[in-house]
């Protein structure tokens, strides 16, 4: 089968395919929807999330999870509304918004690199603490009146019709390409995905590798809250809530292994776009927020289920072909 003919059936190619489908249904619906201050609003609504997809492709190729990181966007946004509140500048607001998230980041890696600890339970622990957190922080408040200045941060063009968090995503892909497919980082990320212990043996320093990534989720998380507060305006204890389900759910649609160990980020960004512009079409047939969480939960077990079925399927043809072959031999 030649290079081509592989893309074109492979998971990417799939992807592919359906993200047409989506533009052509979404176009249909509404004339407008192709023009360029569409589908720049399009990735300006959940520009936080895909931020923090970048990241959290690295931690599932590397056979792990971070459920905390919408929680530690909120924590870090309320973090920055506290101090806004208490009188110290925004400037030096966003810097400690940063490094809470850091630090958090730094929390959930020490437990699961160094204790041994499942990341799935030490992340869905401080899922609830982070948010905890941030509840404690504001109460039932919303905290607004930022700068002038912040707020443009986060609604206005920075270089033609492009926003800040667009640009950053942009600059944040072109670093994620570089890491994870042509550094030596980035086969270390894989290699520990598919099996710690031949990492171990192989002299990879498997919890430095998972203290960095974690520290990193920890780190972009923060930012993404930061941006979030931005663009919002004002921040409340429950800002950023659910968003850990959009953000594993393009993950895992990208063709990325919950198991670990592989997956690219090309798949990946296709995902981002398609489940973009799936909600992008629901807002426009009026699907109320709920339905829509609904229809990316069904999208989450599909991206699951589909490719475990295929390799199923696979596998299977592929025994059938095995057998094939030795019977035609012993019938020789």
């Amino acid at each position: 089968m030649s290079n081509k003919l592989q893309r074109l059936v492979s998971w990417e190619g799939f992807l592919l395919v359906l993200l047409l489908i989506t533009i052509l249904l979404n176009s249909s619906i509404a004339p407008a929807y192709l023009s360029i201050d569409n589908l720049v609003n399009v990735f300006q609504l959940s520009i936080e999330k895909i931020i923090v997809v970048l990241v959290m492709t690295f931690i599932i190729i590397n056979a792990e999870i971070d459920l905390s990181v919408a929680s530690v966007m909120g924590l870090s946004a309320a973090v920055l509304a506290a101090l806004h509140l208490a009188g110290v500048p925004v400037g030096a607001g966003i810097i400690i918004a940063l490094l809470i998230g850091m630090i958090c980041g730094l929390f959930n890696g020490f437990w699961i690199s160094f204790v041994g600890l499942p990341s799935l339970v030490v992340t869905l622990a401080t899922l609830i603490m982070f948010r905890g957190g941030a509840r404690i922080l504001l109460e039932d408040r919303s905290i607004g009146e930022f700068p002038e200045w912040f707020n443009r941060l986060g609604q206005d063009a920075l270089i033609g019709p492009f926003p800040v968090g667009l640009v950053l995503f942009a600059v944040f892909v072109v670093l994620v390409v570089i890491i994870l497919q042509y550094s030596g980082f980035g086969r270390y990320v894989y290699v520990i995905g598919n099996s710690k212990d031949v990492a171990q043996y192989s002299g990879i320093k498997v919890r430095r590798v998972k203290m960095i990534l974690f520290t990193m989720s920890g780190f972009v998380a923060a930012l993404a809250g930061v941006l979030f507060a931005a663009r919002l305006g004002a921040v409340r204890g429950d800002s950023a809530l659910g968003f850990e389900l959009d953000i594993i759910t393009m993950v895992l649609l990208g063709g990325v292994s919950i198991f670990g160990g592989s997956g690219s980020i090309f798949g990946v960004l296709l995902s981002i776009l398609i489940v973009l512009n799936l909600r992008n079409g629901m807002s426009l047939v009026n699907l109320t927020g709920h339905l829509q969480t609904g229809v990316i939960g069904v999208l989450l077990i599909l991206s699951v289920l589909i490719p475990n079925l295929a390799g199923y399927v696979r596998r299977s043809w592929e025994k059938r072909q095995y057998s094939q072959q030795i019977h035609e031999t012993a019938v020789q």
